[in-house]
């Protein structure tokens, strides 16, 4: 609770109030254990209770411990009373993108830095099945070094809220910013409605002023249906195609986020070393109990020959620290048997090596030789979180028996995920077997031997 010296239990000092709506007020905190700056979101549990905001709430919490990302709010931690509850998040000292376009239209070169980052971090939320729904420049935040930062999620819809015919039907968002079938509130994709949101925001960064305005609120919901719009001269050729295709009144021709990042425009100007994102789980939380791990940028630059790779020999205790009957690390880790697979194999150490490079070439993925059995596998493409990166690592048991590592060091962990969909049946040549599958061979092989065994004992006369 609160008391008279403004320290909030015994962690955060609250200072001045940044912010104030109907439900909560949002404070600027100091961590007393790191000293940290914060925000502190305070909610009033009554007044959202009165109004049935309670579930609201709690999706808001799901939503931003779900969507971890290096342009987005990130939330440190939720505590509560009986009155009150807290979200502690990442505070953005540069404050609202409101309050720079407020002033006027922005150079293009800087639109296109922000307008990257928020659909980098808005494709991000898609991937995990998380729509925002009410994208605008004051729910954009920006950091201490201009990076953006989206905020906000008290009005987004997760993937399970859609209804049987695939689409969410309930009619939010700004008026100004919603797309037109929202408005006409016969169900609407989350991911298109975004990206509408995002064309709106786009074009109100190079204008300064909003695409579709009026003071009569029906007149204007006429303009957002027909997408009744014009471009001031000062727009490029690029960004006008790019603005007409998010703005489009029809959702099912409307540009996807992938599209949108292949345009010219949205490319212009970028490279690996601007647009790599930070790594999945870096963060600065006062309060973690999660402590990820080093992660490394691998280059891409053309390797030298080096000598053959030599993978390490393993002991009993190496053994039984790789064995998932003593795996611990989920007990530290909520993810941590998604991002590492193992196999067994009965080939000889070159044989697997070779085997994994060509399934590397395979899979369009660059290869690296390291010291002690590893190799490192990098994607060509940017992806959500930066570059995929995957460890290979190959542990010697006995000469013609070899433990083989793999683990996401770098990258998101869906396309982690998702690549080793490909990578499994690309390997079955040289897998004995995959770790996980003795237990499930096991599961199976239990009910068929009772069974057995119920048949072979003799009938009771």
């Amino acid at each position: 609770m609160e008391n008279k010296s403004n320290v909030l239990m015994q962690r955060y000092e609250l200072g001045r109030v940044l912010g104030q709506g109907t439900f909560a007020k949002v404070y600027y905190a100091r961590s007393l254990i790191t000293n940290q700056g914060v925000a502190i979101k305070v909610v009033d549990k009554d007044k959202i209770m009165k109004v049935g905001l309670m579930d609201q709430i709690k999706r808001e919490i799901s939503v931003m411990r779900l969507v971890r990302h290096p342009n987005i709010i990130h939330l440190y931690e939720v505590m509560a009373t009986k009155t009150k509850i807290y979200f502690v998040i990442e505070y953005a000292k540069g404050g609202e993108l409101f309050n720079k376009v407020a002033k006027g239209k922005l150079k293009e070169d800087v639109a296109r830095k922000y307008f990257q980052q928020l659909i980098n971090a808005l494709d991000f939320c898609h991937s995990r099945g998380v729509y925002h729904r009410d994208i605008k420049p004051e729910n954009l935040l920006l950091d201490e070094n201009d990076n953006l930062k989206i905020s906000d999620f008290g009005l987004s819809a997760l993937v399970e809220s859609k209804r049987q015919d695939g689409l969410l039907h309930t009619t939010c968002g700004t008026p100004a910013y919603v797309a037109p079938e929202v408005i006409n509130r016969r169900g609407y994709d989350g991911v298109k409605a975004d990206i509408w949101s995002c064309g709106v925001v786009l074009y109100v960064l190079l204008a300064g002023y909003l695409p579709f305005h009026d003071p009569n609120l029906m007149e204007m919901y006429r303009k957002i249906g027909k997408a009744e719009f014009r471009c001031p001269n000062w727009f490029s050729p690029e960004a006008r195609r790019l603005l007409y295709k998010m703005l489009d009144p029809n959702p099912n021709t409307r540009v996807s986020l992938a599209k949108v990042k292949e345009s010219s425009w949205f490319r212009k100007g970028t490279n690996s070393k601007n647009m790599k994102s930070e790594i999945e789980n870096k963060d600065v939380a006062p309060i973690s109990a999660e402590a990820p791990g080093p992660s490394e940028n691998s280059s891409l630059a053309a390797e030298a020959k080096q000598e053959p790779v030599r993978p390490p020999n393993l002991n009993a205790f190496d053994i039984i620290s790789l064995s998932a009957g003593f795996d611990l690390s989920g007990l530290f880790e909520k993810d941590s048997l998604n991002r590492e697979a193992r196999f067994t194999s009965r080939q000889p150490g070159p044989v697997i090596i070779s085997k994994l490079e060509d399934m590397a070439k395979h899979l369009k993925l660059k290869v690296k030789k390291k010291d002690d059995g590893l190799l490192k596998m990098d994607a060509l493409k940017e992806g959500r979180m930066g570059i995929l990166s995957i460890d290979a690592e190959i542990f010697q048991i006995t000469p013609t028996f070899h433990l083989v590592e793999l683990k996401k060091s770098n990258g998101d962990i869906l396309e982690y995920q998702k690549m080793l969909e490909d990578i499994r049946p690309a390997l079955q040549d040289i897998v004995w077997v995959w770790q996980g599958e003795e237990e499930q061979q096991l599961q199976e092989q239990q009910p068929q031997q009772q069974q057995q065994q119920l048949q072979l004992q003799p009938q009771e006369e």
